[in-house]
């Protein structure tokens, strides 16, 4: 694919006729195949992924936006939209078609006496958490600070917050966006209600969307962390968790996960978030670092920007990634002992098993209140298989499909969209639960070519 061009979609290559104009009213840098730029520019995160685009338009602004969409409707190119470039299905990328890269869209604007942020469709959470900290202020965002705000809004957006202020896109006032149409619209619950409602967990069905307004919280310093317990004692750590989280206060966000320490020794993880006040924060952790004889207790107190880039150690740049996930809506004794069973079968140490539990504030809105249906199911099973020789992928890859296939029997029957590969239909719809029928009449009204496919895809009502 090194010869990759950019070609319609029924196949035919786009020449240099069809693209001068585009060229002409393109500021940003377009980059081909044989361009310096073009190998780093079609990389991503997750090496698993190996797109050959034809063109990469890093835009400068919207107006490079609305004339990227013009542009490829007029010539029928594929396009996928590159915000982080973090999403493990690889969405951002496409063969032979074109990408819409915000990459170099960072803009952040923090308006502290209204406690809100204005933030640019490639911004990560790194890159919002730095202008927030500095007014005492932080977005709920995710766990991984190079994490596209873009792709992690869109899906729901889940991190250390999540119990307390509820999903990230909860927190969403507005979303600035350019249509399939290529018009420019403000999605609110003034304007465009219904595609305000879509955009928050709907994901990339429904246009660009070239900035977030956000609530911000007064939240500077947490008590957060890991413990590490042996892996022994996995069992008994998980059921402790389960059963302590269920009365815990909502400032207080715990995962549970089965992973390796650092050197390779597989172990057993609590990894805590406490946006209280220090003394109370003190009092309610401390069950979690008793659960077991503790082999590493690293809670303490954080900058919330050190917080949410505590795991980028975890999840390099490079190494090859397939996740699975699964919602629960109880972590029995029997769920328990699967996830040790099968995380015990990992043979990779990047590989983990992850139990993140919901409730508080993102419990309390109605599943189709917004289009993240995933609202009373509590816990969400993820399964990260991650490994760094290639040759290994398809023993890895086989793991975690049976470890996914072995959590069938406790499944909710709903998924978490950021999680999702390439998926079937079938789990596209489960995903979107009960409001998969309202978002096919929104993808209808704004996009009804289906314009934009390269996502956990919507497809327009018949």
């Amino acid at each position: 694919m090194a010869g990759a061009v950019l070609r319609s979609r029924s196949g035919s290559v786009i020449g240099e006729a069809q693209l001068a104009p585009f060229r002409e009213a393109f500021a940003g840098e377009l980059i081909a195949a044989g361009d310096a730029a073009y190998e780093s520019a079609r990389r991503i995160w997750n090496a698993m992924i190996d797109k050959w685009p034809g063109l990469i338009a890093r835009c400068t602004g919207v107006a490079d936006v609305v004339a990227a969409i013009r542009f490829a409707r007029a010539n029928d190119v594929l396009v996928s939209v590159r915000g982080g470039g973090h999403n493990v299905g690889g969405r951002a990328l496409n063969d032979d078609g074109l990408v819409i890269d915000l990459s170099q869209l960072k803009g952040v604007h923090v308006d502290a006496a209204r406690r809100t942020v204005r933030a640019q469709g490639g911004a990560t959470l790194g890159d919002v958490d730095r202008e927030t900290h500095a007014y005492g202020l932080a977005v709920p965002f995710g766990v991984v600070s190079r994490t596209g705000i873009a792709g992690l809004t869109l899906g729901g957006g889940v991190g250390w917050l999540v119990r307390k202020y509820g999903l990230t896109c909860d927190n969403v006032l507005a979303f600035d966006v350019v249509t399939a149409d290529a018009r420019l619209l403000t999605a609110s619950a003034e304007e465009n209600a219904d595609l305000y409602w879509a955009l928050k967990g709907g994901g990339g069905n429904f246009g660009v969307v070239t900035s977030f307004l956000y609530k911000a919280y007064p939240v500077a310093t947490v008590l957060g962390g890991p413990v590490f317990y042996p892996r022994s004692a996995a069992a008994s750590v998980l059921r402790q968790y389960r059963d302590f989280m269920t009365r815990a206060p909502e400032e207080l966000t715990a995962y549970a996960a089965l992973v390796s320490m650092p050197d390779g020794t597989p172990a057993t993880a609590v990894i805590a978030c406490h946006c209280g006040e220090p003394e109370q924060a003190e009092r309610d952790v401390r069950p979690l670092r008793q659960l077991a004889e503790p082999i590493l207790d690293a809670i303490q107190r954080i900058p919330m920007p050190a917080m949410q880039s505590l795991l980028d150690g975890a999840f390099p740049d490079g190494t090859h990634n397939y996740w699975k996930s699964t919602f629960v809506t109880e972590l029995s004794d029997a769920a328990i002992a699967t996830i040790v069973e099968h995380a015990g079968r990992a043979t990779s140490p990047l590989t983990g098993m992850v139990v993140e539990l919901y409730s508080g504030a993102a419990s309390r809105i109605a599943p189709d209140a917004t289009a993240f249906a995933q609202r009373h199911a509590q816990y969400d099973v993820g399964i990260m298989a991650q490994w760094t020789n290639p040759a290994e992928s398809d023993s890895h890859v086989a793991w975690a499909r049976d470890a996914s296939k072995a959590m069938q029997p406790f499944s909710s029957g709903g998924y978490l969209p950021n999680f999702l590969l390439e998926e079937p239909d079938d789990l596209i719809r489960a995903a979107y639960g009960v409001n998969y029928a309202r978002l096919q009449q929104v993808k209808t009204a704004y996009d009804p070519t289906n314009f934009f496919s390269v996502n956990l895809n919507v497809k327009p009502a018949a």
